[in-house]
Formats: structure tokens, C-alpha cells, sequence
């Protein structure tokens, strides 16, 4: 389950034949994360820091756990899901809004290093949980807040999930056929953007920590990284006045750019940013005459055309079976993939190879296959060490490291501070 980069060959080095080298570490050893956040933004980010060797602490409420265990299908009662966003990380209860709980939570954050939560603003506030608290207890402390629309503005106040982020950002509007309606995601994209986002900012913040020696917090907004990615839109907007509108599957900055369907029913996509590729395909289909025409030359001009050119492609792959017209894409070295469901991804060499889909062992459900960590570390990889645990499964045992006595974990039990 560890994901290391290949080795490259390196000068050989005298070793003691009786002492083996020590497994190197992940980079994020001795890091400890409190995960206060539910569903899906600011847990995965926590998750991120896990796979590469965060203590990652997740917290939730005694009878209200984490929604993200019963969100899609499940096997023998327990949450799949669950199993991915909660791995590499021990789980605990306590009940933030009850005294003791904020207690506890004080008592964990005096030798924690990352806090991300997801409550809408003024809730850790309330609950004697602010910034200002959490300071006093650690001032080296990273807080990361993530919410819909940040921590202040006329928005700030309100329920904001993933969904609201990609209609706001402008991301629906360019997706979609062009006399269709605006179409979402139906997987949480924009949660997945920030959740990538957080982890880059708490790593940020640590760095800027070494030199400061302070903590500070992180406000990062849904409604933000995803409106990063869509690239120059507010430029042309503002220098231009242009406003992308819905293409379906084509791009306005160049052409062939599309979905293709091969005589046995399958369906590849074709892509021809650079011009040299572009030049290729048009060969391999049968089409050089195109390439000498003037509007071939740039990008912009070839969309301005791309009714021609799908032609042209579409219907030299609708004559070819996906393996064939594949192979023939690949010997032109011109770019092509085939769509893929997800049956598709489980089975392909190439993922196979990056060991993107790997196991991992689970004593609730036996062998599970999941996504990988993120990206391969050649000297401190990063590893699944387990998949996501039962509700408070770690209470006693983080409890007892923070320095809770048996009687204090006890008298947290029974008034309801915990499970």
C-alpha cells in the first residue's frame, strides 16, 4: 500500500551487512490533524495529509456521526465511502457544544498542529471554540475554516455545499450542450478542488510557522479554488467583454476536440492542443488538404471550423472498432483516449501499473480496492495504512494520550461528552 516512486539507479554505497536501513519515514510523521469537518471538502483534505504520515484525528459527534458514512452504497450495513474518506485516521466522539466536550477538545488542541473545520461561521465561537481560545491553549496552531462563501461577506452566514460553488462559479454555465440546460457534476468537484486547496494552505501555513513560530488560520471558501481552475475567464471577461458559452464536448480555443463513437459502439475522445498532433490526425484520417488551409494554423482558427474537422475524424473512427482506431492513433502519436466507466479503470494496464487502484485490508470488510495516495514520493512515501473505522472507535486511546484520566473519560461519558 505504500506508493513509491521507480527507482533510478544510484552510486553504490558500503553497508554494514548486519544493519538494514531504517524504512523511511512519510514527511508528515509526528504532524497531528483534528478533522472537525463533516462530508466531504475538509475531511479529504485531511485525508490527503493521513496518506503521507499525518496523525489524523477524526472527531465527531456522539450520536451524529460524520454523514459521509451513510452517504451512497453500502455493504452489510457499513458505509463505502466511509471507507475512502475515512482512512488513515483514528476516530474519536465528543460533543463540541457540551462544556466537557469543548474541554476535551481544548485539551487535544495543546499538543495538536492542524484543526480543520467546516462549521458555518461564528459556530466554534459559540461554542468557545474560536480562534481566540485556541490560540491561548497553542498559539503554533494552524486552523483551517472551510465553508461555502468564507468567514465574512453578505454570504458568509449561509448553508453552502460543492454544488452552490459550481453553479456560482461559472462552471455550469460553460457545461453542457449548447441548447441544453447548465449541467453539474454528478460527483462533488468542487468539494474535491478545495479539498486539495486546504491541504496545499495547511501545508503553507506549517512552512510559514517554522519562520514565525505562530500558528494562524486558514478561510478558504468553496466558491473560490473552483473559480481558480476554470483558468481566464475573469480576464477575457474583463479586457474583453467574452462570456464562454456552452461547446458540449468541443473547446473554442482549438479543434478536432471531441467524443467520437467506433463502429463496435464504444467511445474515444480525441484532443489536438498542440498543433503538431493536430497535423497528425488529419493525416491518419485522410484529410491533409486541411492542413493547408489558412485558419489550420492556430487553435481559435480550427474551432472556428470544427464542424469540418469532427466530420472529417468522426467518421473515419465510426468506420473502426475502439482497438482499432486506438492503435492507430497511438502508432501516428496522435492523442486519443477511450471513455472509460469505471469497470473500464479497474481493469486498464497503465492504472494497473501506477498501482492506482490498490488494496487495502479492512477487518470490518475483508479486501477493498481504492484510490491510492495522491502522487509517489520517491524517498518518503506515502501509504494507506487503514481503511476508514468504526464511529469512535479511538475515543479512550487519543483521550488518554491527551492526558485524561480514567475517571475524567468516565464523567465526559456520562454526561454525554462522548460515547
Amino acid at each position: 500500500m505504500t506508493r513509491t516512486a521507480p527507482a533510478t539507479q544510484a552510486p553504490a554505497t558500503e553497508a554494514t551487512p548486519t544493519e538494514a536501513a531504517p524504512a523511511p519515514q512519510p514527511p508528515l510523521t509526528g504532524l497531528r490533524v483534528l478533522d472537525l469537518a463533516t462530508l466531504f471538502a475538509g475531511p479529504l483534505a485531511a485525508t490527503m495529509l493521513g496518506d503521507f504520515g499525518a496523525d489524523v484525528i477524526k472527531v465527531e459527534h456522539p450520536t451524529r456521526p460524520d454523514p459521509s458514512r451513510g452517504h451512497g452504497p453500502a455493504k452489510e450495513g457499513i458505509g463505502l465511502w466511509w471507507k475512502l474518506l475515512g482512512r488513515n485516521k483514528r476516530t474519536i466522539t465528543l460533543d463540541l457544544s457540551a462544556p466537557t466536550g469543548r474541554d476535551a477538545l481544548l485539551r487535544l488542541a495543546a499538543t495538536t498542529d492542524v484543526i480543520i473545520e467546516n462549521f458555518r461561521p461564528g459556530t466554534l465561537e459559540k461554542w468557545g471554540l474560536g480562534p481566540a481560545e485556541l490560540s491561548t491553549v497553542n498559539p503554533r496552531l494552524v486552523l483551517a475554516r472551510v465553508t461555502g462563501f468564507g468567514q465574512f461577506g453578505p454570504y458568509s452566514h449561509r448553508p453552502g455545499f460543492g454544488t452552490l460553488a459550481e453553479a456560482m462559479s461559472g462552471f455550469a454555465a460553460i457545461t453542457g450542450e449548447p441548447e441544453g440546460p447548465p449541467t453539474l457534476p454528478p460527483f462533488g468537484l468542487a468539494d474535491s478542488i478545495t479539498a486539495l486547496a486546504t491541504a496545499y494552505a495547511v501545508m503553507t501555513a506549517l512552512t510559514a510557522r517554522t519562520t514565525t513560530g505562530r500558528g494562524q488560520v486558514v478561510d478558504m471558501a468553496i466558491i473560490e479554488p473552483i473559480l481558480t481552475v476554470l483558468g481566464p475567464h475573469p480576464l477575457w471577461y474583463d479586457q474583453l467583454g467574452y462570456v464562454q458559452p456552452r461547446t458540449g464536448n468541443r473547446s473554442r480555443n482549438n479543434a478536432p476536440r471531441n467524443t467520437y463513437r467506433t463502429a463496435d459502439g464504444a467511445w474515444v475522445a480525441v484532443s489536438t492542443s498542440a498543433q503538431s498532433v493536430a497535423e497528425r490526425v488529419m493525416r491518419l484520417v485522410g484529410r491533409p488538404d486541411l492542413i493547408d488551409e489558412p485558419w489550420f494554423t492556430t487553435g481559435s482558427g480550427r474551432a472556428e471550423h470544427a464542424d469540418e474537422l469532427d466530420e472529417a475524424v468522426g467518421h473515419w473512427i465510426a468506420r473502426r472498432t475502439r482497438s482499432v482506431t486506438l492503435a492507430a492513433f497511438e502508432k501516428a502519436e496522435a492523442a486519443i483516449a477511450p471513455v472509460y466507466d469505471i469497470h473500464d479503470v479497474m481493469t486498464d494496464p497503465q492504472y494497473r501499473a501506477l498501482d492506482t487502484i490498490t488494496t487495502v485490508q479492512d477487518p470490518e470488510l475483508g479486501p477493498l480496492r481504492m484510490q491510492n495516495v495522491l502522487f509517489r514520493l520517491s524517498e518518503t512515501p506515502g501509504a494507506i495504512r487503514w481503511a476508514g473505522r468504526p464511529h469512535g472507535a479511538d475515543t479512550d486511546a487519543v483521550l488518554t494520550e491527551a492526558g485524561l484520566s480514567e475517571a475524567e473519560i468516565a464523567a465526559l461519558r456520562a454526561t454525554g461528552g462522548t460515547r
